[in-house]
C-alpha cells in the first residue's frame, strides 16, 4: 500500500479551512468513525473535568501511615483512630490515616528507620524511639526519679516543648501532640524492694535503648536487651526476671501471670509523642494543615487523660488478679534515690544534651520554688 495516498494534509482538506460551525458535515470525511471520534472527544472532556481544581471526585487521597507499639483495641489505638477519622472529615477525605499497631513495623527503632526511607510517614513512639531523632527527647524520661509527681512533669513539659519541636523539626519531623501514659513501674518474678533485690534478677532493657542499658550496668545491674515484643516470652523462658513498664501494658500483655510482683516506686513516667515526617506533612493541603494539628492535640490530652486513668485501673485489676504491690517507705525511696545519683554525671551530656539537660532541671526547680502552681 501507498501510504503517501493515505497521509493526511491539512492543507488539503477543505474541511480543516472551513469555520468550525461548519465542520460537523465533513467530520465523517476525517475519522474512520463518528462513534470512534465522539468516544474520543467525551474522554479527553472527562479528563479535562476530573482533573480540574477542587474537584473532589478525582482528588488523590493523600494516605499518611503511622506505626505504633501500642496494641490494636487499647484506648490509645481507638484515639489514634478516632484521630484518623477526624482528619478525613476535615480534609473532606483528601487525607487518609492508616494505622499499623501492635509493632507490626518492628521496634520504635525499626520505626524511625522506615520514617526515614519514606516507608513510613508518622509514629507513635516513647522518648525511646524520639531518641533515634534526637536524643533531647529523653530528658522527659531517662532521668529516673526525677519528677515527684506528675505536675511536675505536665509543668516541665509546657515548658520545654517549644525547644524539643524545634529540634525535631530540623531533623524534619513535625510534632502532633506529646503525651504521656503515667508511671513505669518494675514488674518481677520475685519480690523487689530495695535496690540489691533487682540487682539479682535480670531487667529487661529495649533493644533500642542503649543509653538506658548502660546506665543500669553502671549501677551494678544486669540489664538484657531484647526488643519489647518479646517481653512476656521473655519471662517465660527466664530470659529476664524483671520489667520495668507501665501498669497498662502488664495488664495487656498479662505480665502477671509470670511477674507476680510489682514495686509501687515511681519510677519515671512513660512519655511519648506522635510524629510525622515534614515531608509527607507537606503533602496536606496547607488550607487544613492548622486544623488536623488541633485534632492532634485534642488527640494527645485525651492520650494522656485515659493513660493516667487507666494506669491507676490496671493496677486494681492486677491485684484482683492476685498480683502483689510491694509498698516503698520513705527510707526505702531514699535507697533509690541514692543510687540515681551516682549516675547524673553519666546522663548529662553523655545520654541528653547538657542545655537540655539543664533546662529540664531549672524548670523542675522552678516549678517547686513557686509552691507547685500548674501550668496554664
Amino acid at each position: 500500500m501507498n501510504t503517501d495516498k493515505h497521509r493526511y494534509n491539512r492543507k488539503s482538506d477543505p474541511a480543516a479551512l472551513q469555520p468550525a460551525g461548519e465542520r460537523h458535515a465533513t467530520l465523517d470525511h476525517r475519522c474512520p468513525s463518528v462513534f470512534v471520534c465522539g468516544l474520543f472527544l467525551l474522554t479527553v472532556i472527562l479528563g479535562l473535568v476530573l482533573t480540574a481544581p477542587g474537584v473532589h471526585a478525582a482528588d488523590k487521597v493523600i494516605k499518611l501511615k503511622l506505626g505504633t507499639l501500642a496494641p490494636s483495641g487499647t484506648s490509645y489505638h481507638k484515639s489514634l483512630q478516632a484521630m484518623g477519622e477526624n482528619w478525613r472529615k476535615a480534609s473532606e477525605g483528601a487525607v487518609q490515616l492508616v494505622i499499623f499497631a501492635g509493632g507490626t513495623q518492628g521496634s520504635e527503632a525499626d520505626m524511625v528507620g522506615l520514617m526515614q526511607t519514606g516507608n513510613l510517614d508518622a509514629g507513635l513512639l516513647t522518648t525511646s524511639g524520639l531518641s533515634e531523632i534526637d536524643p533531647a527527647a529523653l530528658a522527659m524520661q531517662v532521668m529516673p526519679m526525677f519528677f515527684r509527681n506528675l505536675d511536675e512533669l505536665d509543668y516541665v513539659a509546657q515548658k520545654l516543648r517549644p525547644q524539643l519541636d524545634a529540634r525535631l523539626l530540623a531533623k524534619g519531623y513535625v510534632v502532633l501532640f506529646w503525651s504521656d501514659t503515667g508511671w513505669v513501674r518494675f514488674f518481677s518474678k520475685s519480690p523487689v524492694l530495695h535496690p540489691d533485690d533487682l540487682r539479682k534478677l535480670k531487667v529487661f532493657c529495649g533493644t533500642d535503648s542503649a543509653a538506658a542499658c548502660d546506665l543500669w550496668k553502671a549501677s551494678g545491674f544486669s540489664p538484657v536487651s531484647l526488643d519489647a515484643t518479646g517481653i512476656p516470652q521473655g519471662l517465660l523462658s527466664g530470659t529476664i526476671s524483671a520489667v520495668p513498664t507501665v501498669p497498662i501494658f502488664a495488664l495487656a500483655a498479662q505480665l502477671d501471670s509470670q511477674a507476680k510482683y510489682m514495686l509501687e516506686l515511681n519510677w519515671a513516667p512513660l512519655v511519648g509523642a506522635a510524629v510525622v515526617r515534614k515531608k509527607a506533612w507537606d503533602r496536606v493541603p496547607a488550607s487544613v494543615r492548622e486544623t488536623m494539628l488541633k485534632i492532634a492535640e485534642e488527640t494527645g490530652r485525651q492520650v494522656k487523660a485515659a493513660g493516667r486513668a487507666e494506669s491507676e485501673a490496671s493496677v486494681a485489676a492486677l491485684v484482683k488478679r492476685e498480683l502483689k504491690v510491694q509498698k516503698v517507705s520513705p527510707e526505702v525511696d531514699a535507697e533509690w534515690r541514692a543510687v540515681i545519683e551516682k549516675v547524673q554525671d553519666q546522663i548529662r551530656g553523655k545520654v541528653v544534651p547538657a542545655d537540655v539537660f539543664d533546662e529540664a532541671q531549672r524548670f523542675v526547680k522552678e516549678y517547686r520554688a513557686v509552691g507547685g502552681a500548674k501550668p496554664q
